[in-house]
């Protein structure tokens, strides 16, 4: 299920430096504010993975317990085919989706 915005390459292209450093002036700059947003990306999704997954959790210990649920494997291919991280922040980035601010230097 993924949305329409959602919609993003699932492959690595090549970018122009000139354009990612167009927004900031510095291509250092737009590197580590791309790389925060895709720890943040990668965080809030393992965060809603964990909170899916605890519904199938058991404190038994059974042979039941290792047979394949077939709605935990679903939910599991479900994150599996969501684009990388870096991938959906270099595009919020490029799209100027990303709000970040520069202190000032003292």
């Amino acid at each position: 299920m993924i949305k329409k915005d959602q919609k993003i390459w699932q492959e690595a292209v090549t970018r122009d430096i000139k354009e990612m450093s167009e927004i900031t002036g510095n291509i250092y700059l737009s590197t580590l504010i791309i790389g925060k947003r895709a720890n943040q990306i990668s965080q809030q999704r393992k965060e809603e993975l964990d909170e899916k997954l605890s519904e199938f959790k058991t404190t038994v210990d059974t042979l039941e317990e290792y047979i394949e649920n077939k709605a935990q494997i679903e939910v599991s291919r479900e994150y599996e085919l969501k684009p990388k991280p870096t991938l959906v922040a270099t595009k919020e980035f490029l799209r100027n989706k990303i709000y970040f601010r520069i202190p000032e230097s003292q």
